[in-house]
């Protein structure tokens, strides 16, 4: 069954798959890869939305990409809607700059999601604009409601994924000002949450490449996050950004990256290849209560590897966070790499 929501567009209603008590309305993220194909095969019934990343604009405001037609008729079998990704070409700042810049690239982008939601019977977009400048704040939010007027007219959706943001301020280092300056700041919630139909919360990432090891998401973070965009929006429009698999920090050397000098590296894992390098190095997955979060170090050759991972455990915790804060659900990023035991909290809806 779908449910209709928010307003009436003449006599057409948007509509989505209903929410429910175990985790709300759940939207996985897709990418072109045979795991990523599989996994979306094998557990379609415990899916709402099928979020293809599938489509690219650049400064022009050309849209490219495609959704393989697999995937459609799958969706279209287990009526479970899909909404593709829209993303700025490489997260380049600049180009992205020129995009929101530019009247007519703008009405050119918008008016190929249209027909794109036509052509496929897409039920919306999802923005995935990252690396955006706070000095280009105010023309997103410009671009974002003439996008959202454009696919509401057409009886369609549009959502936002906005990079997590746990306070008002920057924070205490350098690297926090970087993030608020081209990460953070360029979203205005508020008139985000007003113009579309929801905002995905990217609450993963806390630890990546750039920072030393820790957890993608760990709780007390999240629900950091959580509070900041909820003093923005009603809960029904916030959707719980989710991470699956992991990330591995270990120590190497590459003369094509760094010719002169070793340096710490930082890989993701899927749960699986998590698994069997824990076995290899004879460990343990640990779990931290404080941060609700599993994590696993070891010695080779004497400098200790880490990973933190994202399973069935955390899952768990994180739908806990949805229900007491009965948030809209959670967007999942990404079908494949995850722990196996993670849909055993996610009963087939069909």
């Amino acid at each position: 069954m779908l449910r209709c929501i928010g307003r009436s567009l003449g006599a057409v209603l948007l509509c989505t798959a209903p929410l429910a008590a175990q985790g709300g309305e759940r939207l996985f993220y897709y990418t072109d890869t045979e795991a990523s194909y599989n996994s979306l095969v094998a557990h379609i019934a415990s899916i709402d939305i099928v979020a293809p990343s599938a489509y690219f604009v650049d400064e022009d405001g050309i849209v490219y990409g495609d959704v393989d037609g697999r995937v459609l008729a799958l969706a279209k079998q287990h009526r479970v809607a899909v909404v593709p990704l829209l993303v700025n070409r490489g997260f380049d700042q600049a180009k992205l700059h020129a995009l929101l810049a530019g009247e007519a690239a703008r009405a050119r982008m918008v008016a190929s999601m249209v027909e794109l939601c036509r052509r496929h019977d897409y039920t919306g977009f999802q923005i995935d604009f990252e690396n955006l400048s706070i000095d280009d704040r105010d023309a997103f939010t410009k671009f974002y409601r003439e996008a959202a007027a454009g696919l509401h007219a057409a009886g369609r959706q549009l959502s936002v994924a906005v990079v997590h943001r746990p306070d008002e301020l920057a924070g205490v280092t350098a690297y926090h000002e970087w993030m608020m300056d081209s990460w953070r700041g360029g979203y205005d919630l508020k008139a985000l949450a007003d113009a579309g139909d929801f905002i995905t919360v990217m609450t993963y990432s806390q630890h990546t490449r750039r920072t030393p090891p820790g957890p993608s998401a760990a709780l007390p973070w999240v629900e950091q996050n959580v509070a900041y965009f909820l003093r923005f929006m009603p809960p029904e429009k916030l959707s719980l950004g989710i991470a699956t698999g992991g990330m591995r920090w270990y120590t190497s050397y590459d003369e094509r990256i760094t010719p002169e000098l070793a340096r710490s590296y930082s890989e993701g894992l899927t749960y699986s290849w998590a698994m069997g390098l824990l076995q290899r190095n004879n460990a343990k997955l640990l779990w931290s209560e404080e941060q609700q979060s599993s994590y696993a170090f070891y010695p080779v050759g004497g400098t200790f590897e880490w990973i933190f991972l994202e399973d069935a455990r955390s899952f768990r915790t994180k739908l806990g966070l949805i229900e007491r804060h009965k948030l809209r659900g959670f967007s999942a990023w990404v079908l494949g790499p995850e722990d196996p035991a993670m849909w055993n909290a996610l009963p087939a809806r069909r």
